[in-house]
């Protein structure tokens, strides 16, 4: 194949991929966050698509994008720089649109408490993202006596009136993708994935009790089609029972809707000086070290400030005892990397209810980095001009120091340094 940039074969030394150059790093920097947001807008969109819920401008932009992408051989960086700039408009576009088929299939989210140990009796974990599966497994296990237990991004399911109505989804159980492997293999019962965050099990562990379904898939586990879950249904009333082990009652639900329904609360809170500050607290989470920050800085927070999380960068820190303030829990779970839009809802009506811009806003984003879908979140962000948002515990590995630059000039964004320093520094102390 050919490199446009340096007019030679790419398949030498320098050139990564056809029609980008090594020499035009910063070119294929943007590149690549161009195509991370692309696959976590096609990720979002599958999920609603799922739910009959649709909009052609999203794929039109998405085509578009990729066939700039592949053709463009400009090397213009302010040309690239407007298309990140767009992805991050229609990220937060797809997000809106799943929000609303969530809610319109499920109920808007209501604050809710979660049981986080096991019933006596056989169960099936479900994890992943996609709530139209765990609808349809619940309906399927519905009086069979086997209680179903949510893991890592399907607590807030939990929340969903939709899905809180059956009395069989008791539990969740375990915490981020990344602790999978041995809370699977202490796990008796059956096991359901239903989006990509799962792991290729250890030899002789789970296998044989672990299933896929949609787009997921592990060599090896039975792959569950058009949500027929009976396969998955006879292989827990086979396994051992789970015993009766109650655990720490957590809570999930903050869903924007339930935020703004008490915001005249949190308004008089804000003004009366016994909430200070707000902090989003989320992100992805993962096993490489240096995220543990993220506990300590939740853990240093000073009693009159809020805490908002969302995606599975909560499990750091989510059975922690918060406490409250006037009666509002010190720490929100707004929900799945999924619900990332009623984060920013959240911060929009406050904005608005302060007649300031969300810049002025006593909140500070410090978001936790991993996949696909963070780098729309992002994105995101950044098209609503949000600045000082801290990222960590590393940079992304696909920005390019220039890259990094123009994003830290044009909006202030910062790798995360110590707890104790970052928290000092947004404190003004």
């Amino acid at each position: 194949m050919f490199c446009y940039q340096c007019e030679q074969t790419a398949a030498g030394k320098g050139c990564t991929i056809a029609g980008v150059c090594g020499k035009n790093e910063d070119i294929q920097s943007l590149q690549d966050t161009l195509l991370y947001g692309l696959k976590g807008i096609a990720a979002y969109a599958y999920h609603a698509r799922e739910l009959v819920s649709k909009d052609e401008q999203i794929d039109s932009f998405m085509h578009e994008a990729l066939f700039k992408t592949v053709t463009n051989v400009s090397f213009d960086m302010n040309q690239y720089l407007e298309l990140v700039s767009e992805c991050g408009k229609v990220s937060l576009k797809v997000m809106e649109l799943l929000d609303k088929a969530h809610t319109q299939r499920f109920g808007s989210p209501v604050p809710t408490e979660v049981e986080t140990g096991t019933r006596k009796g056989p169960g099936i974990l479900i994890t992943g993202h996609d709530l139209l599966d765990l609808y349809e497994l619940l309906k399927q296990t519905e009086g069979t006596g086997i209680n179903i237990y949510t893991h890592s991004e399907m607590l807030p399911a939990h929340g969903y009136p939709e899905l809180k109505k059956f009395k069989h989804l008791v539990g969740n159980y375990g915490g981020a993708w990344q602790d999978q492997k041995k809370e699977f293999t202490a796990f008796s019962g059956a096991i359901l994935a239903t989006t990509n965050c799962v792991l290729i099990p250890p030899p002789n562990t789970y296998l044989d009790r672990l299933f896929t379904c949609g787009i997921t898939g592990i060599p090896g586990a039975a792959h569950v089609k058009e949500r027929d879950f009976s396969i998955v249904i006879k292989r827990a009333k086979a396994l051992p029972p789970l015993p009766e082990a109650p655990g720490k009652k957590i809570m999930t639900g903050f869903h924007h809707t339930a935020i703004l329904s008490i915001a005249d609360k949190i308004v008089s809170a804000v003004k009366a000086g016994r909430i200070r500050h707000f902090f989003l607290i989320g992100g992805c989470d993962g096993a490489k070290p240096g995220r543990n920050y993220y506990t300590e800085f939740a853990e240093l927070v000073p009693k009159d400030c809020i805490i908002l999380t969302v995606a599975c960068g909560k499990y750091r820190f989510n059975k922690l005892d918060f406490g409250t303030i006037d009666g509002i829990p010190r720490l929100l779970d707004v929900g799945q990397c999924n619900n990332a839009y009623s984060a920013i809802q959240v911060a929009l009506a406050l904005a608005k209810a302060f007649n300031c811009s969300v810049n002025e806003l006593p909140l500070s984003l410090v978001l936790s980095w991993f996949e696909q879908k963070a780098v729309a979140i992002l994105l995101a962000l950044l098209h609503l001009g949000i600045k000082n948002i801290r990222i960590g515990p590393t940079p992304p590995a696909f920005i390019t120091p220039n890259v990094f630059k123009i994003l830290q000039e044009k909006f202030d964004l910062k790798l995360i340094t110590t707890p104790q320093a970052d928290l000092a520094a947004i404190l003004g102390k």
